[in-house]
This record gives structure tokens, sequence and C-alpha cells, in this order.
């Protein structure tokens, strides 16, 4: 099971976060303050994974973003780099070769393609088809109630 994400940039500014399992915001933070200055103060060339705590954290680096999962010791690892993987395409689909600005700007697009794609620490969709087409359903009913809202009631 996937504990926790988080993105991250190369100055340690969180961009997001989704927790799986109940952690209080004090714990949160110490955990994104140990996250951050472990990740950021690795090699470049060194391994993706590291043991901290009880849990396995895997990481990879995409641009100025980091990508940071932790999972349980008993998990796979390059399950885990597989749904970085896959969620950096989802966004790249999305945004058209994703940076930084798209997260910052479109948060909330972020959080709803990575709801598509992960459900309370488990995967919910494996084909990117099938969350692709989720999320421009998604954008046309936004598209449509802005429509509907826009026009005068008489």
């Amino acid at each position: 099971m996937i504990r926790f994400l988080l993105l991250f940039s190369r100055q340690g500014k969180l961009r997001l976060q989704r927790w799986f399992t109940a952690i209080s915001e004090r714990e949160k933070k110490k955990i994104i303050r140990d996250m951050t200055t472990m990740v950021l103060a690795r090699q470049p060339r060194s391994c993706n994974f590291l043991h901290w705590k009880d849990l396995k954290v895997i990481y990879k680096r995409y641009a100025s973003l980091y990508f940071c999962l932790a999972i349980d010791n008993q998990e796979n690892e390059l399950i885990a780099l597989e749904v970085i993987q896959r969620y950096v395409e989802l966004l790249d689909k999305y945004f058209g070769n994703v940076c930084e600005l798209d997260i910052i700007f479109n948060f909330e697009k972020a959080y709803f393609i990575l709801d598509e794609f992960l459900i309370g620490g488990e995967i919910q969709e494996t084909s990117k088809q099938m969350v692709n087409r989720a999320i421009e359903a998604s954008d046309m009913l936004q598209e449509t109630m802005e429509e509907y809202m826009s026009k005068p009631a008489f």
C-alpha cells in the first residue's frame, strides 16, 4: 500500500501532497521536512530507493520536480517506480509536457488526475486511456456547467 505521495521542487517547496493514511498535521510536517532534506541531499547518480523508519521511499526527479512515494516494506519498489512514471505520463498527456508551473496553477487538475489513478493508496485504474477518458468527461461536464451558469435565467 502507498502511504503518501509528495511532489516538491529542487528548492524544497512542496507542490502536491496526498496522504493515504491518517496522520496528524504535526507528523505530516515532520515527514515532509525529512523527505525533502533526505532526497535533496542525495547525489544525482544515487539509487532511487531508500529505507526510512518502517517504510520504503521511492523517488524520481522529472525536470525541476521530485516525485516521492512511500510504501510498506513488503511492497515492490519497481511497481512504485512505475506508479510514479504512470502519473507523470498522465500529467504529460493532460498538460502537454508538464512543468512545475502547471502543477502550481492547476493543482486541482493534478489532484483530480491522481485521484482517477490512485484511491486509498492502491492503483484504481491501470489504463491510461480510461483515466484520460474520465478526465475528458470531467472537463466536458465542467465546461457544460460553466456555459449553463453563464446564461441568464428568466
